[in-house]
């Protein structure tokens, strides 16, 4: 995938050394987009973070969501100037943070952000996912743009999916690498 580079967007509280974005980074070499608060994700400093990261380097970038981290890759999308720069984004288990029972940390991530993205995705939805109704999640990934893929019954795609190394989201990943 050189010399295009990945970039990984956790989502709230980051992700643990099991998940697969952390294996993804030691295995492959991604970089982690680190956040100041991962604990009260403000989306506007989260948005301007990927700004920052976006434009330490040249290359193009492959944006690889994870939970929280599909809500940034909309919501940065939408304001940024620096869109040009993605390649493509694999967005997993976008959540839906308009549910009623979404911690007080997340609130301020309303209204999901619905406008297309301006370079091609693919959103890895599970079937029984705790974050978000399939319906909802497929919505927003039609919303936008984004191809989609239902994994099945697997949680929320994270560390206790049993997903390892991931080895078909890395294949997905792949595909948006292709010119």
């Amino acid at each position: 995938m050189n010399p295009t580079r990945v970039l990984l967007l956790p989502g709230w509280q980051n992700s643990g050394p099991d998940h697969w974005q952390s294996r993804w980074e030691r295995l492959h070499g991604d970089q982690r987009v680190d956040q100041h608060d991962w604990d009260w994700p403000r989306r506007g400093d989260w948005m301007a973070r990927l700004d920052e990261v976006l434009l330490q380097d040249d290359a193009p970038a492959l944006l690889v969501a994870h939970s929280l981290g599909c809500q940034l890759v909309a919501s940065w999308a939408e304001h940024s100037q620096h869109t040009a720069r993605v390649a493509g984004a694999l967005l997993v288990a976008p959540p839906d943070t308009e549910r009623e029972d979404m911690p007080p940390q997340l609130h301020n991530w309303r209204p999901i952000r619905r406008g297309r993205l301006p370079f091609p995705s693919i959103a890895v939805i599970s079937s029984d996912d705790p974050f978000g109704a399939a319906e909802r999640s497929t919505a927003m990934a039609a919303d936008w743009g984004s191809s989609v893929v239902i994994a099945g019954p697997r949680g929320h795609l994270n560390a206790a999916s049993g997903l390892g190394d991931w080895p078909e989201g890395r294949e997905l990943l792949r595909s948006l690498a292709k010119p």
